[in-house]
């Protein structure tokens, strides 16, 4: 391998302004480790072998198969290599980092595992089934093609409304953007103040509301808590021309003065999860502005709001980039679903990528069921103007946490104005809201009292985690058991040296939390709504069975 000739055809392929570099030491000892490396396979033979440590080749036909073994030892070697070159690489900060992450596409998408004529496993399962492998594996990819995603669970085994999205209740409020559900109370008894539910905006609400088991929608309800939820329309050309501002005020505003309406206190307690999240700490800001002040309490789950630290994500924003969506979409239109849902799967491509190319394709398998998978692939459109706003003001130019340089629904942003006790969780494993990212957001609601937790796991996993599962496991801090505005370090690092970790869920540590915030006991509502506000249809309503 001339290392030389391959820095250079990279440089090649960038704008010709830019200069990467890398020091000649660096490169000769990166070639001479190569060269030593290269020759003790050479000289090993097909006697190679690999291990288990790489899922990918964990199957014994990797060892047994001499070929293969070499093969993947010798992949293993020009990877490690490829990787340690890029680390090397000097230049402009944002270009060197995607030119790294490229370089981990290409190695994912160049490993032996992925092609018929180099995994042994494969070839294995197609000799031993007669070819039947490589014909079911050929019909899943036809079938793959008309639904117009990558099948990652069996999606057969799931209907909305059927064994997701079961929680009982109706719908009591809906216009052009959202349905406000109401659920039916579990309790002889619920708390006073209610509780509305914001999910993300990019997918569909059920993620809070999946399965019996593992529903945060339930389990609130089974506390005591009456509850209402989030569920966005899934966007058509009837609403390419929504905003920012029509999602905080025709929706996220909409749905608190509704629920506020119907709460004996006229408040409520708040909960967003992700972009949820923000539109919320963007509604609280506005809502402060004007004087008005319904909500009691506020949750955010994997939440940004400072996007100074937005991990993988920030190597795809850039001024031109923006610049482009803003004239394809700010006058209306529509951002893709799929495309949002592929851009967040080659974050991690051997697993929610390559994983499925295998063993759909080339293996001719069935993906097991899996009710997050089947939620994740149930994908939304987003409105353009709302998209290139948000885009701007936030992974370009930060914006929100920067007091009074948004404008939101006529006002300056300034999430300083939210002052009220604010329970903040983030997921350790988040590769889209990185842990970082997500305590320096929490700082960004200077105002307020405040409780940070952390959970064990991923950006959807890490949420959801009910408590029967008895898995995980969260962090938390003694000295924010009572939540205040000084309590917590500066730092995610400083807070680990104090923060303890507790065996099980978050969710109980949230509903400790949450039931002080929510006002006294009082008998269960027998109706849905008030007079202004009727039950329209049972949940979970119509608009989250638009699929695209």
């Amino acid at each position: 391998m001339q290392f030389q000739n391959i820095l250079e055809a990279l440089k090649k392929n960038l704008a010709a302004d830019l200069q990467l570099t890398i020091a000649p030491d660096k490169l000769q000892s990166l070639q001479a480790e190569y060269l030593q490396n290269m020759q003790a396979l050479w000289t090993q033979g097909l006697q190679a072998s690999t291990g288990n440590s790489d899922r990918r080749f964990a199957h014994e036909a990797w060892r047994k198969n001499p070929l293969s073994a070499f093969q993947v030892a010798s992949y293993q070697l020009q990877a490690k290599t490829m990787t340690a070159l890029a680390e090397q690489l000097q230049g402009d900060e944002k270009t060197v980092a995607r030119l790294r992450f490229a370089v981990q596409q290409w190695l994912a998408a160049a490993a032996p595992s992925n092609f018929l004529a180099t995994n042994p496993e494969v070839q294995e399962k197609a000799i031993a089934t007669q070819g039947e492998s490589l014909r079911k594996g050929l019909n899943n990819l036809l079938a793959d093609v008309r639904k117009g995603h990558m099948s990652m669970t069996d999606e057969s085994q799931f209907e909305v409304g059927k064994n997701l999205a079961t929680t009982p209740g109706q719908v009591i409020f809906e216009n052009e953007f959202f349905q406000l559900i109401e659920y039916a109370p579990q309790t002889a008894q619920v708390h006073a103040v209610p509780l509305v539910m914001v999910p993300a905006c990019i997918n569909k609400f059920y993620i809070l509301d999946l399965q019996e088991k593992n529903s945060l929608a339930r389990y609130a309800v089974e506390q005591g808590i009456r509850t209402f939820m989030v569920s966005w329309r899934n966007p058509d050309a009837s609403i390419a021309h929504a905003t920012w501002d029509n999602y905080v005020q025709d929706v996220i505003i909409k749905a608190i003065e509704v629920a506020a309406e119907i709460s004996p206190t006229k408040t409520v307690n708040a909960l967003g999860f992700c972009i949820g999240g923000t539109l919320l700490a963007n509604a609280l800001a506005v809502l402060a502005a004007r004087g008005d002040q319904p909500v009691a309490s506020a949750t955010f789950l994997t939440t940004l709001l400072d996007f100074e630290n937005t991990g993988v994500l920030s190597l795809f924003v850039d001024e031109a980039g923006t610049q482009l969506r803003e004239l394809q979409l700010a006058e209306g239109g529509l951002l893709d679903g799929h495309e949002l849902s592929s851009t967040f799967s080659f974050l991690r491509p051997n697993e929610l990528v390559w994983n499925y190319v295998v063993g759909n394709y080339l293996k001719g398998e069935t993906p097991p069921p899996f009710d997050l998978l089947y939620w994740n692939a149930d994908s939304t459109h987003v409105p353009g103007p709302m998209y290139t706003w948000y885009l701007r003001n936030t992974y370009l130019e930060n914006n929100l946490c920067q007091p009074n340089t948004a404008t939101v629904c006529g006002v300056p942003l300034d999430l300083r104005r939210i002052e009220l006790p604010v329970y903040y969780y983030a997921s350790y494993e988040d590769h889209i809201v990185p842990i970082e990212g997500a305590y320096q957001s929490m700082h960004a609601i200077t105002g307020a009292k405040r409780r940070f937790v952390m959970g064990a796991s991923g950006h959807i996993a890490g949420v959801i985690n009910p408590p029967k599962a008895g898995k995980r496991s969260y962090w938390s801090t003694p000295a924010s058991a009572k939540a205040s505005k000084a309590a917590l370090p500066a730092s995610h690092a400083d807070w680990m040296k104090k923060a303890q970790e507790q065996a099980g869920s978050w969710w109980s540590d949230w509903s400790a939390w949450l039931k002080p915030q929510s006002g006294k006991l009082q008998a269960a509502p027998k109706k849905f709504g008030n007079k202004n506000y009727q039950p329209i249809e049972p949940a979970p309503g119509r608009y989250v069975q638009v699929r695209i």
